[in-house]
């Protein structure tokens, strides 16, 4: 087993989460400390920033990508003093600004060498590029961790994260089938954002308030992105706001929500079978209107990964770490069932720190 500090800095860009796990790639042996550290506001606008612009603003990544490492450096040391750390290696997957896999390209802004240099420690980047070279979608990659989590769980079990967009992972037994789903919080966000009315729908409070637009959440649904079979992922920016413009703020909001379910209850039809239990992972899991909205929508249960101690919050980072372990071990971190790729591929690419 190997101690490993899995990062993770999701498109919402809200802040870098860390998370320590003792690992051989197939089991757990113990989770270890989790934390998240906000960006530099400076940081985080410029991230923000790249994302809306996408791949028209290439010449402003370099010194996006230097801010990026600066932050994660700094968070790391900081969070391995904190806990008493003595990790054998770090994964850096890096802050996502643009991915378009059907033209085999996903931006991970960031340098694992400096990285590595910095924390005097081995660092594993380029998490998803060999899955794009091998024809997959480099998305998502947590399935296999997913996987390690649910031995003990009734199946089939439905992993749903919901981050900047949502993505579900499908298991029984030895089946497994993972794809993006659509929005998840980004929009929501966004349109938080754009009303001046914070930086996200805290606890549900503002789309509780509203009234989803139906009509708008129905003609939203005839993306042909979401008629396509898994696996499949999108970028942050496949889907706009358009769905809430001209609304309230609350009907905007509550219209986002009831946009978001109700893809993910879509995509459930395109699972072999429908899941007994849904286990909500990601910011998403802290909206009680979209967990609400998700109860009503979906036939299994439906909780937040707490109920089975696990860290929502952290579960990325930690999977991220286990994706370590497995690169070490020469394991498969995606298949042909969670990317499309076509063949399993073992993901990573390895950093030794250099000095001078």
């Amino acid at each position: 087993m190997t101690s490993i500090v899995g990062t993770m800095s999701g498109t919402s860009a809200d802040g870098i989460d860390m998370a320590e796990l003792e690992t051989d790639g197939i089991h757990v042996a113990r989770f270890g400390a989790a934390d998240t550290t906000p960006y530099s506001a400076k940081t985080r606008r410029s991230v923000l920033d790249a994302i809306a612009a996408g791949a028209l603003d290439r010449f402003a990544w370099p010194e996006i990508a230097k801010a990026v490492t600066q932050d994660h450096a700094t968070a790391l040391e900081g969070f391995i003093v904190k806990h008493g750390l003595a990790p054998d290696l770090v994964v850096f997957h890096g802050q996502t600004v643009w991915h378009d896999p059907d033209k085999g390209e996903t931006v991970q802004l960031g340098n694992p060498q400096v990285l590595a240099n910095r924390l005097k420690l081995p660092v594993v980047g380029d998490v998803r590029l060999a899955d794009m070279k091998a024809g997959g979608q480099g998305a998502p990659l947590v399935p296999v961790f997913h996987r390690a989590l649910a031995n003990d769980l009734p199946q089939p079990v439905c992993f749903l994260n919901i981050g900047g967009v949502s993505n579900l992972t499908y298991l029984n037994g030895e089946g497994i089938l993972a794809f993006d789903i659509g929005p998840g919080n980004a929009l929501l966000d966004d349109w938080i954002r754009l009303n001046g009315a914070g930086d996200i729908d805290l606890d549900g409070a503002i789309s509780s308030k509203g009234m989803p637009n139906a009509d708008r959440v129905s003609a939203a649904l005839n993306h042909p992105f979401f008629a396509l079979p898994g696996p499949k992922s999108l970028d942050r920016n496949a889907f706009s706001m358009s769905v809430a413009q001209g609304l309230s703020l609350e009907d905007g909001a509550a219209t986002l929500v009831a946009f978001t379910a109700e893809a993910i209850a879509r995509a459930a039809r395109l699972c072999p079978q429908e899941p007994k239990l849904w286990i909500i992972c990601g910011g998403g899991r802290l909206n009680p209107t979209l967990m609400k909205a998700l109860s009503v929508r979906l036939a299994g249960d439906v909780k937040a990964s707490e109920a089975f101690d696990i860290d929502g919050s952290a579960l990325e980072a930690q999977a991220m770490a286990f994706l370590g372990a497995r690169l070490q071990a020469g394991l498969p971190t995606s298949y042909p069932q969670t990317t499309g790729a076509k063949t399993p591929v073992v993901g990573g690419q390895l950093y030794l720190p250099v000095s001078g």
